[in-house]
């Protein structure tokens, strides 16, 4: 397994493979990030990046059923590993320690 460290991309990818369980493909994992982020997704770059997150372990690809509105082709659908969950986990531990720990005046007093 790569390294395990996640870039900022990597973890949105890798969290939305998660939360797309059963159904992470490129389109999909394109779409819903579009959405939430409110731009567009590059193919490449998600493509890619679904890429990278495999070679580090962090997910596995599958080939699902041909279908007929594919022309006969099959998805390639994506799960997150155990080693993909944990790096999930650390990163959220960081990121929620960082954030309690700002001093509340960091901010002009706006932290609540």
């Amino acid at each position: 397994m790569k390294g395990s460290q996640l870039g900022e991309f990597e973890e949105i990818v890798l969290l939305t493979i998660a939360l797309l369980y059963d159904d992470a493909y490129s389109a999909s994992v394109i779409e819903e990030l579009g959405q939430r982020l409110d731009r567009p997704m590059s193919l490449g770059a998600v493509h890619r990046t679904m890429q990278r997150l495999e070679e580090k372990g962090l997910v596995y690809s599958r080939f699902g059923e041909s279908t007929p509105e594919r022309g006969g082709r099959r998805k390639r659908l994506f799960t997150v590993t155990v080693a993909g969950e944990q790096a999930l986990q650390e990163a959220r531990r960081i990121r929620n320690d960082l954030w309690t720990d700002i001093p509340k005046t960091a901010f002009g007093g706006s932290l609540g």
